[in-house]
């Protein structure tokens, strides 16, 4: 069973819901970046020895948060080394908006994966776009770079819809499926 570590910052708990959702798709450890954009003790150990590598955060201003941001300023030391190249790599988001520019993240993030030499895992589940879809079904968002969820701002986080936790399932299944492929 390959090693999985999902990293991620969740400022209102949706990321937070979505991160684990992914862990249990992907049966992986849960790195939570805190208030001040830090990993818990051993958290940059745990990274070093995993196989793969989710990334997660919500979309604030078309980005990552700055705490994620702190996260990835700090990679630098194991992206000097090299130490994370040939890791698999994934990412999910939130934002409240249905577009909400996440896109704009999972390209961060996928920017960040290939400075560290990674190689991306794409979602991999077709999108929900025909007239029988429903906001519950996986993928309505139509996402292929990463998992995408939408909270409504006024929302909590055990109120996200179940399509996007089973999206975000989805894709921690699929990173074991394809680091499975790569560890044969």
């Amino acid at each position: 069973m390959p090693k999985i570590a999902v990293v991620y910052h969740s400022g209102y708990g949706h990321t937070q819901r979505m991160a684990q959702a992914v862990a249990e798709g992907a049966g992986a450890d849960l790195l939570a970046i805190d208030a001040d954009g830090n990993l818990p003790e051993g958290g940059w150990e745990t990274l070093a020895a995993a196989d793969a590598i989710i990334l997660g955060s919500p979309t604030y201003m078309g980005s990552v948060s700055w705490q994620f941001k702190k996260f990835v300023d700090a990679s630098s030391k194991p992206w000097y080394t090299q130490a994370w190249k040939d890791k698999l790599f994934a990412g999910f988001t939130n934002s409240a908006s249905l577009n909400g520019d996440k896109s704009s993240t999972l390209t961060y993030m996928f920017t960040l994966a290939m400075q560290h030499g990674g190689i991306w895992v794409s979602q991999g589940v077709l999108p929900s776009n025909s007239k029988a879809a429903q906001r519950n079904d996986a993928n309505y968002l139509g996402s292929y770079s990463g998992a995408m969820a939408q909270s409504p701002s006024d929302a909590g986080a055990a109120e996200m819809a179940a399509g996007d936790l089973e999206n975000a399932r989805k894709l921690g299944q699929r990173v074991v499926e394809v680091a499975g492929k790569f560890n044969r």
